[in-house]
C-alpha cells in the first residue's frame, strides 16, 4: 500500500536506491562467477546459499510455510523465476557483457504488461505498444556490435528467454493464493536450486568450489547482497511506494550494472550500448511504468 507522508517517501526513496545499487552488481557478480565455475554450478551454488539465509530468515521471524495449492504456486514461482530464468541468463552472461545483458533485462515490466494481457489480466493499451516499439529499437541498437557476430545468438535468445520467463513468474503470482514474500523466495529458492542442481548434473557440470578470491567474493556478493538484501529493500520501496513506484527499479538497475561493468569487467561503452540503453529505458517506462497506468494484483508479491 502506499503512503504520501515524508517519512514513508524518504523510506522507499532510499529501499528503491539501496535494491538498484546491490542490484545492479549481479550480473557482473555472474559474469565473474561463470569465468570458474560451470554456469549451471555457479547459479545453483548462489542459489542454494540464498534459499539456506531466507529459510533462517524465515525460523526467526517464525513465519508458517505454504501448503497445498499454495505450497505448489510457490514451487512453479520458484522454478519459474530462479530456476528457468537464471538458468538461462547464466548460460548467456558466459558471452554476453553484464551491461548489455541487464539493459535486456530491463523489459521484463514491459514484457509482464503484455503477458498479462494476453491472459486477460489487464486490458491492452496503445502506450505498451508504443513503449515496446521503442524497447526493441534499443535492444537492435544495443544489441547491434554482438549480433555481427562477436557474440553468440543464441546468448542473446537465452537472455530474451530469461527476461519472458522472469516476466511470465511476475503475471504468475498475482493467480496464486497469498503467501509472505519471505516464505515465497524461501520454497522458490529451494526449488529453483533442486533444479538448477539437476540440470548441472545433465551437462556435465565439474562440482567444485571456487580457488580464485574474486570468485568467492562475486559469489558472497552474489549471496547476501543480490539475493537477499536486494531482496529485502525491494519488498520495503514496494511497502512505502506500491508494486508499479517499485518496480521502476528494473529501470535503473541497468545503469548501475554499465557503470560497475565498465569499472570491474572491463566493458567498452560503445555508442550503440550507450544511445540503446536510454531507448529501452524509455520505452519501458512509456509502455509499463508511466504514472497513471492501471495496476493489477495490488500487493501480493514475492518477487525478489
Amino acid at each position: 500500500m502506499e503512503t504520501s507522508s515524508p517519512a514513508g517517501e524518504r523510506t522507499g526513496l532510499l529501499a528503491f536506491a539501496g535494491c538498484a545499487l546491490l542490484g545492479g552488481g549481479n550480473a557482473v557478480g555472474v559474469r565473474f562467477s561463470n569465468r570458474e565455475l560451470d554456469p549451471l554450478w555457479g547459479a545453483s551454488v548462489r542459489f542454494g546459499a540464498a534459499a539456506v539465509l531466507l529459510l533462517l530468515v524465515t525460523a526467526v521471524m517464525r513465519l508458517a510455510l505454504p501448503r497445498g495449492r499454495a505450497l505448489a504456486g510457490a514451487v512453479l514461482y520458484g522454478v519459474l523465476n530462479f530456476g528457468v530464468t537464471f538458468a538461462l541468463a547464466y548460460y548467456a552472461l558466459v558471452h554476453i557483457h553484464a551491461g548489455l545483458g541487464q539493459t535486456l533485462l530491463a523489459l521484463v515490466p514491459l514484457v509482464a504488461l503484455l503477458l498479462a494481457v494476453a491472459q486477460h489480466q489487464e486490458r491492452f493499451r496503445r502506450s505498451a505498444l508504443a513503449g515496446t516499439l521503442v524497447a526493441v529499437a534499443g535492444v537492435a541498437l544495443a544489441s547491434r556490435t554482438p549480433l555481427q557476430g562477436d557474440v553468440p545468438v543464441l546468448s542473446l535468445l537465452a537472455m530474451l528467454g530469461a527476461v519472458v520467463s522472469f516476466a511470465e513468474a511476475t503475471v504468475l503470482v498475482h493467480r496464486l493464493p497469498p503467501v509472505h514474500p519471505v516464505t515465497m523466495n524461501a520454497v522458490g529458492m529451494t526449488a529453483a536450486t533442486v533444479v538448477l542442481v539437476t540440470g548441472s548434473f545433465a551437462a556435465g557440470d565439474s562440482w567444485r568450489l571456487p580457488d580464485r578470491t574474486a570468485t568467492w567474493w562475486a559469489l558472497a556478493y552474489m549471496v547476501v547482497a543480490g539475493s537477499v538484501l536486494t531482496f529485502v529493500f525491494y519488498l520495503v520501496a514496494v511497502r512505502h511506494w506500491g508494486a508499479s513506484r517499485a518496480a521502476y527499479v528494473f529501470v535503473v538497475i541497468p545503469l548501475v550494472t554499465i557503470t560497475l561493468s565498465a569499472w570491474l569487467d572491463d566493458e567498452e561503452l560503445t555508442a550503440g550500448l550507450l544511445l540503446g540503453a536510454p531507448l529501452i529505458m524509455l520505452g519501458v517506462h512509456l509502455g509499463a511504468l508511466r504514472p497513471g497506468r492501471r495496476r493489477s494484483g495490488g500487493g501480493r508479491t514475492g518477487a525478489g
